[in-house]
């Protein structure tokens, strides 16, 4: 079973990256063509407003890409002042506050896509909400990985590989 989650989680990951690079990629491409038909006096009006979305779910990819590879900003300095019990009860509590943050970010987002699931977006026809229901995907990613982060911490696991090393591990 553990095996199982493990792949499933392995998998997730190469989605996310895959899908990650892919909108790297259309989102060079739509400011290219923005560019260009500007520069032929032929502007596309829609490409403004579709590279804005697209950085927005670009941003909250990377987020999420960051935060599985436990790549975010934190100031070890106090923290390696703390005795190895100490330490792990800190960064017990850290990670719990992290998954309410998480959670807390998962409900805002999802009020934020309710009220605005009705708006139209004005050079394309989509709703609004696609540019903010990203917001909830982050939320979700960040409360899974620090409630992770804190079953690891409670069963006594090894200290977690931070930075490029920890995706899919």
């Amino acid at each position: 079973m553990i095996a199982l989650l493990r792949r499933l989680r392995q998998l997730a990951d190469h989605v996310l990256l895959v899908v990650t690079g892919a909108l790297l990629l259309i989102l060079l491409a739509t400011v290219m063509l923005g560019v260009v038909s500007r520069a032929l006096d032929e502007p596309f009006i829609w490409t403004d407003e579709v590279s804005r979305f697209e950085m927005v779910w670009l941003a909250t990819l990377g987020w999420c890409v960051a935060c599985r590879m436990r790549g975010h900003i934190r100031v070890r300095f106090f923290r390696d002042l703390l005795s190895r019990r100490a330490r792990r009860a800190a960064e017990t509590l850290m990670q719990v506050a992290v998954a309410l943050f998480g959670v807390l970010v998962t409900i805002h987002g999802a009020g934020l896509v309710s009220r605005n699931i009705d708006l139209e977006a004005t050079t394309v026809p989509v709703s609004m909400a696609v540019i903010y229901a990203p917001i909830c995907l982050a939320g979700l990613v960040t409360t899974v990985q620090a409630l992770s982060e804190v079953y690891q911490l409670l069963a006594g696991a090894p200290r977690p590989i931070e930075g490029g090393e920890a995706l899919s591990s």
